[in-house]
């Protein structure tokens, strides 16, 4: 696996919205779903977290700069998985 790092802005979302980290690297290595966003040419991750009611989150990695940097990380509104 390639080397991933966070950003800042991401490290102060992962604060701000209580995400654990660990939830970041699981959503990167077993993602539900991984696409590359045309629109924005970074990878979009996203994963179920149980803990969090299904709830997806989504991870947003720009894999253009060595190492891969985390751009943003959130519980999508838009996606739930059911139970």
């Amino acid at each position: 696996m390639p080397d991933f790092e966070l950003s800042l802005h991401a490290k102060y979302m992962l604060k701000e919205r209580g995400i654990p980290e660990e939830w970041v690297w699981r959503t990167i290595e077993s993602a539900d779903k991984s696409e590359l966003d045309t629109e924005d040419n970074n990878w979009h991750y996203t994963k179920a977290i149980v803990e969090k009611e299904n709830r997806v989150l989504r991870v947003v990695v720009n894999q253009g700069v060595n190492p891969y940097r985390i751009v943003t990380v959130f519980f999508d509104r838009r996606l739930r998985k059911t139970k």
